[in-house]
């Protein structure tokens, strides 16, 4: 038999227990396993939250396109309440993202953005097989209409108001030879590249530029051996279409100007003329809350700069002038200050960049006096998909790009 000491010890440790477990503090929601699949970690989601995931080509500190997503992805996260946040960076385009964006699917993510052109095709094929999943691509022109939907901005905005201090830079340094550093020939990559000369024209009408095709959205080295071609071959500002801000340091070393992309910390050394650049955050919020609400549509979402999802970098609020744009001619400063805030105010958009006359570099007029391009002409390959043709397709270059287009 137990000693009355001892029975008293006893109860008073059941009821030391019974207090210490009633003064504990609730568990966190419970998250499932990660999981390794096809060489990739899958993340968890966590019960009770609305989970979202992310799919990036590069990794998420690459000084450009996919950081500036990734730091949408943050934004999100600490805007949204009862948000939890996933991403898997660095996978390649094709078979193996269609796996990635499978698998999140099966971990039970309720909205997932892929943020890369070549991923189309394999979220499609997913978003089928998933129907209460919402897929948004970023880039590309696919949309199922029900869960599956495209999204974009108007960065040709951003990139003919870059075209313009680059004409400007050319021109008063006397040499008057752009180049622009693109990817792979698809209606993004000649859309951007026209808009940056046709900003040129508008302050250097002298003006050429020359481009080479790198085949790679992200690879530092490719795209610093691309950029000392075109500055070895005369350029004097080159443009890139790629993810990282090699192209200002190949700039720097070549002494001449660079000309980078995507994030607004990109342009950090001072051969870096200026960055257009994505603010992804807004947009993530507002589709992750109309999702999460049931109110979002998929289809084709595109954004002009109005919506503050995109800049430029020195001319935003709190921005300053780089010193290789400070020293541009006053009226060539204006112009561009001029012509952003009517971006910004909604006065003047990615219609009126691409507004008639233009002529492409063999002098025929692809855009009449008068007339304008719509998202159909900028978007596709002649003669445009079977419903959304095309007029003005965008297969060509413009007035004073030097280089031809891969034969369709």
């Amino acid at each position: 038999m137990l000693s009355k000491n001892v029975r008293w010890l006893l109860a008073a440790l059941v009821i030391l227990s019974l207090v210490l477990g009633a003064c504990a503090k609730p568990q966190a929601p419970a998250e499932k396993p990660t999981t390794e699949e096809g060489g990739f970690s899958i993340p968890a989601t966590v019960e009770g939250k609305f989970n979202v995931a992310m799919v990036l080509i590069g990794p998420h500190d690459d000084g450009g396109w996919s950081q500036a997503h990734y730091e949408g992805l943050e934004y999100t996260a600490e805007n949204v309440d009862n948000v939890h946040i996933a991403y898997i960076e660095n996978v390649p385009e094709g078979s193996e993202s269609e796996q990635v964006f499978r698998s999140l699917s099966r971990k039970g993510f309720d909205l997932i953005f892929g943020t890369s052109f070549g991923y189309m095709d394999g979220m499609e094929i997913v978003a089928e097989e998933f129907p209460n999943i919402m897929y948004s691509h970023i880039s590309g022109f696919k949309s199922n209409m029900e869960n599956f939907g495209n999204l974009f901005g108007a960065m040709e905005d951003m990139k003919y108001l870059a075209g313009m201090l680059a004409g400007s830079r050319a021109k008063m340094d006397g040499n008057p030879k752009l180049g622009y550093m693109a990817t792979f020939p698809i209606p993004e990559e000649i859309r951007l590249g026209n808009a940056i000369a046709l900003g040129m024209k508008q302050t250097c009408p002298e003006c050429t530029m020359d481009v080479r095709w790198i085949n790679t959205w992200h690879d530092p080295v490719i795209e610093k051996e691309a950029a000392a071609s075109l500055f070895d071959a005369g350029a004097q500002v080159v443009f890139t279409g790629a993810d990282t801000p090699a192209v200002a340091d190949v700039a720097q070393e070549k002494g001449k100007w660079g000309v980078t992309y995507d994030w607004y910390g990109s342009c950090k050394v001072d051969a870096c003329l200026t960055a257009p650049y994505w603010n992804w955050g807004p947009v993530y919020v507002g589709i992750t809350e109309q999702v999460r609400d049931g109110s979002y549509k998929a289809g084709w979402h595109y954004f002009d700069a109005d919506t503050g999802a995109m800049g430029l970098f020195g001319f935003m609020e709190g921005e300053t002038l780089s010193s290789g744009v400070a020293e541009l001619p006053e009226e060539d400063i204006q112009l561009v200050r001029d012509t952003l805030a009517k971006m910004l105010a909604g006065e003047f958009d990615r219609f009126d960049v691409f507004a008639g006359p233009i002529k492409d570099n063999a002098g025929n007029v692809v855009v009449p006096t008068g007339k304008k391009m719509e998202q159909s002409d900028m978007d596709q390959f002649p003669p445009g998909a079977p419903g959304l043709e095309c007029e003005y397709c965008m297969y060509w270059w413009a007035d004073g790009i030097t280089a031809e287009l891969p034969e369709l």
